[in-house]
């Protein structure tokens, strides 16, 4: 696969991508209130236009980049410009105090680009072993996996475990809109031609997530807000001060990589495990909380090599790792490849290429990243006032191209304003968008399994891999509705706290 990936890489389009991938994954990720997510969902559209492998290695290198870049406001500014790297303002910030800001710029990069390197190396070597045991998988497994997959990414939301769930419900809800694909009948269309094919991906994750998020922009009255950094300068000597932590950099790689292909376990939850397990095991006098080195390269070696963990899952089951790796697989679908065991039957060149995309990103992230901090630095001073407009400009443009359709446009409005609504009520987002990709798998592949079977449900049973996913499943909703109940008896218990010290008082 690698040979044959090698082939598709070696052409200027996708090289040149890649690179400017990373560099703009650096700059979204840098600006606080952006990330990756927003990065890969505003270039969507565009790598709809190019070769395959050029677009995906642009979404990509965006990932990557972006992973990496909210280290430089969390640092210089103390305002973290990801969730991913809010675990780096414990050690970041206080060494930049100490006058070492160009040291912690190129520590972050340099554990954040070999931790994603780490994290490629499992990806290359796991994700083919699990995608040749899915080849067993018929169509009663392809149903239990995309519920598993349906239960971990809602189940997992951080936020509310019964929020997640219905999220989850809502995108499968939004699936069933248009023509069902095995009896071509018209579903929830209202007589419309234009939902006969139901609502574009693209035009869902961008109002989802990008709309909302520009909304939400507005609302909190910061747009004229501007800050002024103080110009910083990194080396390649970064890189030696990264390295003299192997031990805890390898460590919390395969941390960051484990969580990664733990769906919807995300790059926020490795960061802070690997702080909280590196804390634990360091020395005293490393002063952690006060401007360890080792922090840092806990935290972003973790991050980065989530984004290797959730590739994984994505590429070998179908399954997303997270939020963007969710529409990196809607991109997949979109370019006509199929993410599971039949990618790396049919497509083994693409399989390699995306390999071969990835290692490439992290190695032009540990160049890049610190040979233009500066440039980041500076670009931290332009106000929001005048990232939201243009930003909902590229939205707009990026949809409408899609199919020369003033419908999409209604569409990503529409979800925009659903996206603000879900946010306000704290409902998650991601969960909408994996039941919007998931949910046709699980019912197409749920009516073929009764189809062929003589047995009815019990076809889930008979099949010892089926069974065994059944059982899983199971296990996942328990966990899930202990963790519901613990919570409910948390709050009973804080309000009760609060009823008592209201009485005393």
């Amino acid at each position: 696969m690698l040979i044959a990936g090698s082939a598709l890489l070696a052409t200027p389009q996708v090289l040149g991508l890649t690179v400017l991938g990373v560099v703009i994954g650096l700059l979204i990720g840098a600006l606080p209130g952006l990330g990756p997510l927003m990065g890969v969902v505003l270039l969507l559209p565009v790598a709809l236009y190019v070769e395959p492998l050029a677009g995906l290695g642009l979404l990509i290198a965006v990932f990557v980049g972006g992973s990496c870049g909210g280290a430089v406001s969390a640092i210089l500014l103390r305002i973290p410009g990801t969730p991913i790297a809010a675990a780096t303002l414990f050690d970041g910030y206080p060494m930049a105090q100490k006058g070492r800001a160009a040291d912690a710029l190129g520590i972050a990069v340099s554990a954040s680009a070999l931790g994603g390197l780490f994290g490629g190396i499992l990806l290359i070597c796991f994700a083919p072993l699990l995608a040749a045991f899915a080849t067993r998988f018929g169509p009663p497994e392809l149903t239990m996996l995309g519920v598993l997959g349906l239960l971990s990414i809602a189940v997992v939301s951080r936020e509310d475990t019964l929020k997640g769930v219905l999220a989850g419900a809502l995108g499968m809800l939004v699936a069933t809109i248009g023509t069902d694909q095995l009896s071509t009948g018209y579903r929830f269309t209202f007589n419309s031609f234009a939902m006969l094919n139901g609502f574009h991906i693209v035009a869902i994750v961008v109002g989802l997530f990008a709309v909302s998020e520009m909304v939400f922009q507005v609302a909190g009255n910061r747009l004229t807000a501007s800050t002024r950094p103080e110009a910083v300068r990194t080396g390649f000597g970064s890189l030696v001060l990264t390295l003299r932590h192997r031990f805890n950099l390898l460590r919390s790689a395969a941390i960051g990589t484990f969580f990664g292909a733990l769906p919807g376990a995300g790059g926020d939850v490795s960061a802070f495990t690997s702080y909280a397990i590196a804390k634990a095991t360091a020395h005293p006098d490393e002063g952690y909380g006060e401007g360890a080195e080792g922090g840092i390269v806990a935290t972003e070696a973790a991050n980065n090599a989530t984004c290797g963990g959730a590739l994984i899952p994505t590429l070998s089951l179908g399954i997303p790792g997270d939020a963007t790796t969710a529409v990196l697989m809607s991109a997949l679908l979109i370019l006509g490849f199929f993410p599971g065991p039949a990618l790396f039957q049919d497509q083994p060149e693409i399989v390699g290429g995306i390999f071969l995309v990835y290692v490439l990103a992290n190695l032009v992230l540990l160049v890049l990243g610190i040979l233009l901090v500066p440039l980041f630095v500076h670009l931290l001073r332009i106000p929001k006032a005048s990232l939201v407009p243009t930003i909902l400009i590229l939205c707009a443009v990026g949809t409408f191209a899609l199919q020369s359709s003033v419908f999409d446009l209604w569409v990503m409005f529409g979800f925009g304003l659903l996206g603000v609504l879900l946010r306000a009520a704290a409902y998650p987002l991601a969960p909408v968008v994996i039941g919007t990709i998931l949910g046709p798998i699980v019912e197409n592949n749920l009516r073929r399994s009764l189809l062929i079977s003589r047995e009815g449900y019990w076809i889930f049973l008979d099949r010892p891999i089926a069974a065994t996913l059944v059982a899983v499943c199971a296990i996942v909703v328990a966990v899930a509705f202990f963790v519901w109940i613990r919570a409910l008896y948390k709050k009973r218990d804080v309000s009760i706290s609060d009823s008592n010290s209201r009485k005393d008082s």
